[in-house]
């Protein structure tokens, strides 16, 4: 018997086109002699939708006529089987139910990848593919990660954390910026990833533009040294935290001094359909030394286990040419496309990614099915609050 995947895609983010992307090309990609796949539209208010054109990109021109053909959905567990039910429900019949064995999410960005999807998906009991709430939400949070990192020897730059209240005297916020850590600084919000709010200020003009602009999508924003002779290198790590292999690393070229939204999936976009993060340009491999690609591939997998991940992510490092010092830069739990094209030229087809990563969820649900969280006790039978103050049962 299949086992039944519900590919989930889109969502309430910034983030949300370039998910039904990477999803739709994931349900594409997918092992049908294996899986049961059901492609599952989340719409940007996060309702559910199934139905036959779904998993087919061109329809998503006109959302509106596509989820007007397209059966809404909930997701309940009952009898310790997870489905996906029609709502509102018929008031006759039983109408739509889709019994699924395992959840396989591919958004990006705040509301979906930073834990709050996963933990709707830990609490509905369904195993899912990827990283848990723990990992997915610090691997979200660029200010957090970083003490967590540097605790375990992972190379980062130092930064300063915004929050809104210091956003209401900007200009002791800028002039903190310039004497902890000078000009050119990077600016980005907090927890969001494809480059959105993400800029680059050379001077106090630009400086108040880029927090103006980050504001726009975080609460919180972060703002680091920005290293003006940047090398930016990738590399994809596939496991868990207890064994995990790396990609090959490649080096993304862009038009700016950072990879812009435009460069990942716009301006790359053209005449070449809907190739999301596939589409941009790149050299593979990186055109680095043997030493350094293997530095790069063993701090990438150490990086991945330290945050306790799980699944498929990338990891995006910088090198200072100025200094050869090699930072880590930020982690995408569920990076663009999968980074398929990383494991690609290593002998690993998409096909088999996706496997892999489903047959770890698989994994990791055995794994927490073996552990106790609850035990038999009788301390409601005693219980009493003994009196109007109430007492410590």
């Amino acid at each position: 018997m299949k086992t039944k995947v519900a590919m989930m895609f889109g969502g309430k983010s910034v983030e949300h086109e370039v998910s039904v992307i990477s999803g739709i090309q994931a349900y594409l990609a997918m092992d049908t002699d294996k899986y049961d796949v059901i492609p599952v539209y989340m719409t940007k208010k996060n309702e559910m939708y199934i139905g036959d054109d779904i998993g087919k990109i061109e329809c998503y021109k006109d959302i509106k006529g596509l989820l007007s053909r397209s059966q809404r959905v909930i997701m309940i567990n009952e009898d310790d089987q997870v489905k996906l039910v029609a709502h509102p429900p018929k008031k006759f019949g039983k109408g739509v139910q889709v019994p699924i064995d395992v959840a396989f999410p591919v958004v990006h960005g705040t509301n979906v990848e930073d834990g709050a999807f996963q933990g709707y998906l830990k609490t509905m009991g369904i195993p899912f593919v990827g990283c848990d709430v723990m990992a997915s939400a610090i691997g979200m949070d660029k200010y957090m990660m970083k003490p967590v990192l540097k605790e375990n020897g992972v190379p980062v730059l130092d930064a300063l954390l915004f929050t809104l209240k210091d956003y209401e005297d900007v200009e002791s916020l800028l002039d903190k910026v310039e004497s902890k850590l000078g000009l050119p600084v990077i600016v980005k919000p907090v927890n969001l990833g494809s480059s959105v709010g993400i800029s680059v200020a050379k001077t106090r003009v630009e400086l108040s533009a880029s927090i103006d602009d980050a504001f726009r999508y975080a609460t919180k924003v972060l703002v680091e040294h920005a290293i003006t002779n940047l090398r930016e290198i990738n590399c994809s790590v596939l496991g868990d935290e207890n064994d995990a292999i790396a990609s090959e690393i490649e080096e993304p070229m862009h038009t700016k001094d950072i990879l812009s939204y435009e460069d990942k999936y716009v301006s790359n976009a053209k005449g070449s359909g809907s190739k999301g993060m596939a589409s941009v340009s790149r050299k593979i491999p990186a055109e680095v030394s043997p030493e350094r690609r293997e530095e790069i591939r063993n701090l990438a997998v150490k990086a991945f286990q330290t945050l306790g991940c799980n699944g498929v992510s990338r990891i995006d490092f910088m090198i200072d040419e100025d200094t050869d010092e090699l930072y880590y830069n930020e982690i995408n739990t569920i990076p663009g496309s999968l980074a398929f094209y990383l494991w690609e030229p290593i002998g690993v087809p998409y096909k088999e990614l996706l496997d892999r990563m489903i047959q770890l969820a698989l994994k990791r649900a055995r794994i927490e099915e073996s552990l106790t969280f609850t035990f038999d006790t009788n301390i409601l039978d005693s219980a009493s609050f003994g009196g109007s103050k109430g007492s410590k049962v």
